[in-house]
């Protein structure tokens, strides 16, 4: 599968040379590239890419400003921040960025993000397996070492930029994914995501603590912290909850 990418940069020799690393490391093809956010969001309109190498500090419409009009679309393409800030890259992993890279880039690091992207369409073109060897568990990181942990042994789970922090009743461990790819990986019948930035095991709710705006702060099992109800999120909550 070859991927089509759009590069959205205002500066001419910065993306000459993200535009020379791209063809140098990788097959994916540059469609078209921008140094205005507004014609880049007028072209994603009506062309459809698999990738955007977007620029933060760009003319007519910042950014971020554009990620986040890009995540409304039907049809998402994945997001690579390009920039000299780095400043903003909470705001980005929490928009699910694929990466952050920072200028000037460095090639080594340029080549393993293209390297990855190929690699994940790949996997999403290859046939599932009818078995799954990891479905009861998954592997979490704590002091530098590797915890095989059952799934069911998750309470909650909280997204921490790039990473996400899983707890369990043995503490705190770190699943090197976004909390998106780790809800991939959970039973739906067990886990909800509560917020954006959480996900719960809905078999650890130990009390439903009534909040402000009429939402919720959740009391789990062997996990000190509450854990909040988005108001996007409260009326499956109440469904699942039968509140």
């Amino acid at each position: 599968m070859r991927l089509n990418a759009l590069i959205v940069e205002d500066e001419y020799l910065a993306r000459e040379e993200l535009t020379y690393l791209i063809e140098k490391y990788s097959t994916i093809n540059i469609v078209a590239a921008f140094d205005d956010g507004l014609d880049a969001f007028k072209f994603l309109q009506s062309n459809k890419v698999d990738i955007v190498f977007l620029d933060i500090n760009i003319p007519s419409i910042d950014g971020m400003l554009l990620a986040r009009n890009i995540a409304q679309f039907l049809h998402k393409p994945q997001i690579v921040f390009t920039t000299a800030d780095k400043e903003h890259a909470v705001e980005a992993f929490e928009l699910e960025a694929v990466d952050y890279l920072l200028k000037p880039l460095n090639e080594l690091r340029v080549m393993g993000l293209l390297t990855k992207l190929q690699t994940r369409a790949q996997e999403q073109v290859l046939p599932q397996p009818t078995t799954n060897i990891r479905s009861n568990s998954i592997n979490l990181i704590q002091n530098n070492r590797i915890h095989v942990t059952a799934i069911s042994d998750i309470c909650c789970a909280i997204a921490n930029e790039k990473v996400t922090h899983v707890y369990t009743a043995e503490g705190c461990f770190v699943a090197p994914i976004t909390i998106s790819e780790l809800m991939q990986r959970l039973p739906s019948s067990d886990f909800f995501r509560c917020h954006r930035s959480y996900c719960i095991n809905i078999n650890n709710v130990k009390e439903i603590i009534p909040w402000v705006n009429s939402t919720y702060m959740i009391k789990l099992t062997n996990v000190e912290q509450h854990i909040p109800v988005s108001r996007s999120n409260l009326k499956a909550f109440r469904i699942l909850m039968q509140l």
